[in-house]
């Protein structure tokens, strides 16, 4: 059975995405976000480990609870974030 997300970002574009989202930022202590990019791809990049992924429509990417992250840009696009009090894609996938 798929985990809903209790909660979800507004859809944001190039134009409307936050600057607290292009900066550097976290979710709560408990709290898993999942980025789902609806058009285009954008870049998240995790500061701690440092590593950078690329997000596109078939390949959401989850965020660890309090994991330092920000979004970059990659050209036009549509995103959200939901957020989760478990692994959005389940304990067994390991994220690459």
């Amino acid at each position: 059975m798929p985990i809903a997300p209790y909660s979800a970002s507004p859809i944001f574009d190039e134009n409307s995405l936050p600057n607290a989202l292009r900066n550097e930022h976290t979710t709560k202590d408990g709290t898993w976000g999942l980025l789902r990019v609806l058009e285009g791809e954008v870049r998240l990049v995790f500061l701690n480990p440092s590593s950078e992924r690329l997000v596109t429509v078939a390949d959401p990417a989850p965020i660890p609870p309090q994991s330092p992250h920000f979004v970059k840009l990659a050209g036009p696009m549509k995103m959200q974030v939901e957020f989760y009090r478990e692994h959005p894609l389940g304990a067994d996938i390991i994220d690459g």
